[in-house]
Parts: structure tokens; C-alpha cells; sequence
């Protein structure tokens, strides 16, 4: 079974879990969700698990959805509690593992999710927003990243704003980041800076290279990703996410708005 750029994604992102952790899920993340629910199929049965949705700690994830996330999530917790207690205190305490998705990367691993543009009240784009990102990238020791669309847009020379803090030398607690994984492939920051250490079957170091808006700096080791297991491909396409809603971070306009829709009908069919 050949998988698809979002599927070697997931796998990756699976095999940075190790079992008995505590992992943290953002909103509208399926890809890190899937990956989760991958880790505790295969090799990591007993993670905990943070998520933003309903600001709940569960010992049983819930299964993606996009009608039903919210009571799926508040029907596991062990616990509960608010936005801002939970990035601010609890978090920060747990110190869980997390996966970030930042709009804009520099090679130090510092992102921004705020806004494009230079001037904040009139940005090219309004981003999401940095959320508890601010609170939990000064003290954190267990971050990740992933972008499912690299482009130069995304790996840039210097952030237009900053709400990630990355390997910086005013830091005085926690670490940068650990590791990145894109459709193109997979890094580490093992000298503080972003550094190729495999590259997905579809493309190389070079195009890898053009596709970045800074230089990024290759292993001595790099090689190609590893090819995910048929099982890890079977649990993925047919019980952890069927209908496919890890594929929404990939896709933009028309594509995404269709495939809401499919999923939608899907889920109404279903209950």
C-alpha cells in the first residue's frame, strides 16, 4: 500500500510518541489527533492525553470527529478546567509532549501564528492566534512542530512576529524545539538550528532546499523516510480515521470546503 504525503506524516508524528507519556492536543490538529490514536494502536498504550477541546485530561482519547469532538472529548475527561489555568499553570507543570503548526518557522525554530505582515493592525493576514503558545514555549521541554504544506512561505529567514520562542540564547528555561515533520520530510535541531534528517519518497535534500526560505542544514546520516507498515497504514485508513479528516489540514478552498461536506454527511449517516 503506497501511502499518501499526510498518511507518512501521521507515522511520523507516531513514532515520536513513547508509551506512558502525557500528549497534548491542539484545536483543529486531526493530524497529531491520528497520530496519537496510531502510537496507542501500535507501540504506546498508555499515553495520557491534554486536549484544548474542553480543556480536559483523558485516560481514553476520543476518536476524530468533526460533529461530535467537543462531547466526544467531555464524555472522557478525568478532569477538567479553563483555557487559562491550563496553559498557564497545568501545562506547564505536566510538561507533556505537543505538536505546534506554525504558520511561519525560522531556522532557529521560532514560529508565529499571530499574523503575516509587519504592521499589526492592518496584517496582510490575520492568523489564528498563539493561544497558549506564548505561556507554554518558554518553559516547555517536549516540543514538536509540523507543517503539512512546506513552503518558502512557511520556512522564512525572519518571522514577522514572534509567539513560539525556539532555540534562542536569552532563554532561560525549557528548550526549542526537538523535531519538525512536513510533507517533504522530517528535522531535527540537534546544533539549534533546523537540520534535514530524512527526506519523504517523493522528493530530495535539493527540492527540499527550494522549497525553504532559509539554509537548511543536511545529517550527516540523512536518508530517505522510512516507508510507514502496511498495519500502520491499515489502522490508519480503516479504523482510526476512515473518513479522512486528517486530510483537512492539507488542502485549501474548494477541496477542503468539499471535503467537509462528505465528511459531514458521513458523520449524520453514521449516528
Amino acid at each position: 500500500m503506497q501511502a499518501t504525503p499526510d498518511e507518512i506524516m501521521v507515522v511520523c508524528i507516531a513514532h515520536q510518541v513513547k508509551d506512558g507519556e502525557l500528549v497534548a492536543q491542539g484545536l483543529a490538529t486531526p493530524m497529531v489527533a491520528a497520530g496519537y490514536l496510531l502510537a496507542r494502536r501500535t507501540h504506546a498504550p498508555h499515553l495520557y492525553f491534554a486536549s484544548a477541546i474542553g480543556q480536559g485530561v483523558c485516560r481514553q482519547p476520543a476518536p476524530l470527529s468533526l460533529a461530535r469532538i467537543e462531547s466526544l472529548w467531555l464524555d472522557r475527561s478525568l478532569m477538567t478546567t479553563t483555557f487559562g489555568r491550563a496553559v498557564a499553570e497545568i501545562l506547564p507543570r505536566l510538561r507533556p509532549m505537543e505538536f505546534f503548526r506554525p504558520a511561519q518557522v525560522d531556522a532557529a525554530g521560532n514560529f508565529n501564528n499571530i499574523a503575516f505582515g509587519k504592521d499589526y493592525r492592518k496584517p496582510r493576514l490575520r492568523l489564528p492566534g498563539s493561544g497558549g503558545i506564548p505561556d507554554v514555549s518558554i518553559v516547555s521541554e517536549r516540543i514538536y512542530m509540523y507543517v503539512p504544506r512546506h513552503s518558502r512561505a512557511t520556512f522564512v529567514s525572519h518571522l514577522d512576529f514572534l509567539s513560539g520562542l525556539g532555540h534562542s540564547p536569552t532563554r532561560r528555561h525549557g528548550c526549542g524545539p526537538h523535531y519538525l515533520v512536513s510533507d517533504l520530510g522530517q528535522f531535527d535541531f540537534a546544533n539549534g538550528r533546523m537540520r534535514l534528517v530524512t527526506y519523504h519518497p517523493w522528493t530530495n535534500p535539493v527540492k527540499i532546499q527550494a522549497h525553504s526560505g532559509f539554509e537548511i542544514e543536511i545529517a550527516p546520516q540523512v536518508c530517505q523516510t522510512p516507508e510507514p507498515a502496511e498495519e500502520e497504514l491499515r489502522l490508519l485508513r480503516e479504523e482510526i480515521d476512515p473518513l479522512g479528516i486528517r486530510r483537512l489540514e492539507s488542502l485549501g478552498g474548494t477541496e477542503r470546503r468539499q471535503l467537509i461536506h462528505e465528511i459531514l454527511q458521513k458523520e449524520n449517516a453514521y449516528n
